[in-house]
């Protein structure tokens, strides 16, 4: 019997997310390196590169007979813990984050330590139709948090007020 897979954080060396990603590939295990699209200037030019949009973390789909796997795996440091076990995170903010870095949205991410939750709002059309986030403040910039729970991470969002709608709790 297959035993169930569920997504999980890896803390990785620095400056190892895609390479990690792709040798934990070559294992046969589903991993997960959100990106952006960030233009970088050299003296001679510029190009748009993608890097990583949560520095340090890859993402991997596995049974928990697969950590030592994923452990051994060049560029893998530790699992994020949560209540003394590699902390599970739940499949839909892993599916919000592909949703969000796949879009023509501009992303970015932040820390989320010591912020209080705030309002529960859904996107209600876009690209991003149907994600649900947290507000941290909409001001000029009109930016909307999403929060990754156990990571301590959020994704902020450029979008219309307009386009969000409260969540009951």
């Amino acid at each position: 019997m297959d035993k169930p897979l569920a997504w999980y954080a890896v803390y990785t060396k620095s400056r190892f997310e895609k390479r990690l990603a792709g040798l934990l590939g070559e294992k046969g295990i589903e991993a997960y390196v959100p990106l952006r699209k960030v233009l970088r200037q050299w003296s001679d030019r510029k190009k748009l590169v993608d890097e990583p949009l949560i520095r340090s973390y890859c993402f991997v789909n596995i049974a928990p007979d697969r950590y030592t796997d994923v452990l051994h795996t060049p560029g893998a440091v530790r699992f994020v813990f949560f209540g003394g076990k590699p902390a599970a995170i739940p499949a839909r903010q892993i599916d919000t984050l592909k949703a969000v870095t796949g879009s023509n949205v501009e992303v970015d991410a932040i820390s989320l330590k010591g912020i209080k939750p705030g309002r529960l709002v859904r996107v209600t059309a876009g690209p991003l139709s149907g994600i649900t986030g947290e507000i941290l403040r909409v001001g000029a910039a009109n930016k909307v948090v999403i929060r990754i729970e156990h990571l301590s991470q959020g994704l902020i969002l450029s979008i219309s007020p307009l386009l969000l709608e409260p969540v009951s709790m």
